[in-house]
């Protein structure tokens, strides 16, 4: 399908979605991807430089996953955009396992519905979220695909069509990207303020798009506006797990700064300061934290698998061996070698 083909087809599929999947919006979405891919370095994957209207035009594809019509492609797909971090604030260190992490909510819900039925209702995995399960599974997607290229060059073979599939799979994993990097995608205040409300903020569930996506167009986000705030290359180093852990929480902690500002009117007129300050902020943190684990990928991507010597994590032999789901949990990220890290 050609790029332009394939925008219409998303945006007709995103014309039919429930608002409340409609993420960032195309604009946004696109804008951070497009950015991303801009902003890679020479010694990165430039190989998808050659596919960014590819990359731009599904980037709301995944929002078309989450249909009634579709499910139980909905149900699966429905808990990867969001991480509701105050909805399980019992778990402390959620688990490396995103089955680990589905029991773990499990077990808590049988608790509370014993003693706070109410509490307990979205004590699960739609309403606590997975996302960042969906990113890390998708970056170590594009890894394995990214080393199936290198080795496919190193043969003297043709990539073109390999590379083309990578583009899609970026498209898919930047979408998550994209997500966590709009505060109410990381808080139970997705849509709307819940609980106590001392400030009086918004309780409409419309504040949700009103943020991302009709003042998003109404500033008409460009790529270059997040190109020229973006941050340093940086995530090269440390666990991907943990670092997108930490890039949610800072979603989380900036919620509360998204509600104050649409209370002051600033996502109503497009001349406001503060609100577009905020658009690049975040999306522009999107776009770097994309563009990071690209380059992270594309690097680890050369380092060849290590045998792990004794059983294999789906054996129950495995020490770390969780009999609940049927594995160890998943080890920290290899380390790259410290010239690569420059």
């Amino acid at each position: 399908m050609k790029p332009s083909l394939l925008a219409a087809a998303v945006l007709l599929t995103a014309c039919f979605a429930p608002t409340a999947a409609l993420a960032w919006g195309k604009r946004a979405h696109a804008a951070i991807d497009t950015a991303a891919i801009q902003a890679l370095p020479d010694d990165g994957p430039v190989f998808l430089k050659r596919h960014v209207q590819v990359i731009a035009d599904g980037a709301v594809l995944p929002d078309g996953w989450r249909s009634e019509s579709e499910p139980f492609l909905k149900i699966e797909e429905d808990p990867n955009h969001g991480w509701f971090r105050e909805q399980f604030a019992f778990m402390q260190n959620p688990p490396r396992s995103r089955y680990a992490f589905v029991l773990a909510l499990y077990d808590e819900q049988r608790r509370l519905a014993l003693r706070d039925p109410a509490a307990a209702e979205r004590m699960n995995v739609r309403w606590a979220g997975t996302l960042p399960y969906a990113a890390t599974e998708g970056y170590e997607r594009i890894v394995a695909t990214m080393r199936q290229i290198r080795a496919l060059r190193a043969a003297g073979e043709d990539t073109r069509e390999l590379e083309r599939t990578c583009a899609f799979l970026v498209s898919w994993f930047a979408h998550y990207i994209g997500d966590g990097a709009q505060p109410q995608h990381d808080s139970i205040h997705h849509d709307g303020w819940q609980g106590a409300n001392p400030h009086g903020y918004s309780i409409d569930p419309k504040v949700h798009g009103k943020f991302e996506s009709d003042y998003v167009d109404k500033i008409a986000l460009t790529p270059q506006d997040l190109l020229t705030r973006m941050p340093a290359l940086a995530h090269q180093d440390g666990d991907v797990f943990e670092q997108l852990l930490g890039f949610l929480a800072i979603g989380t902690g900036r919620v509360e700064q998204v509600y104050r500002l649409e209370k002051a009117g600033a996502f109503d007129d497009a001349s406001r300061t503060d609100g577009r300050a905020m658009v690049y902020l975040t999306a522009g943190d999107g776009a770097a934290m994309l563009r990071d684990l690209l380059v992270r990928a594309w690097r680890e991507s050369a380092l060849q698998p290590v045998p792990v010597p004794g059983p294999r994590s789906m054996d129950p032999a495995h020490p770390q061996y969780d009999p609940s789901t049927g594995s160890a949990p998943a080890p920290r990220s290899p380390a790259l070698p410290a010239t690569q890290t420059q």
